[in-house]
């Protein structure tokens, strides 16, 4: 398989793996958040009623979570592939 190919046939996967990566990183997100603050909702930046402390630990911890997620998904998705197909994805 060319490295052009194997390219254009991971892109579709890796799509679809970004978009499930996301869909777990915000449910974690909401759990971890609840576990730690106490409250059901993470607030947003533009919560009036909320400090800026609380509001930049919570994008910090989104962040983190997602990256790690997505890191993750990625990895074990490039994995897949190649045991599938013996070429690791460009």
């Amino acid at each position: 398989m060319s490295r052009g190919i194997n390219k254009a046939a991971y892109k579709p996967v890796g799509v679809l793996l970004g978009l499930a990566a996301g869909a777990v990183a915000g449910a974690l997100f909401r759990q971890v958040w609840k576990m730690t603050a106490g409250d059901g909702d993470a607030p947003s930046a533009t919560d009036e009623d909320r400090g800026w402390g609380e509001v930049l630990a919570a994008a910090a911890l989104q962040g983190a979570i997602f990256s790690a997620v997505r890191a993750a998904v990625d990895r074990g998705g490039a994995v897949g592939v190649r045991r599938l197909t013996g070429h690791w994805p460009d």
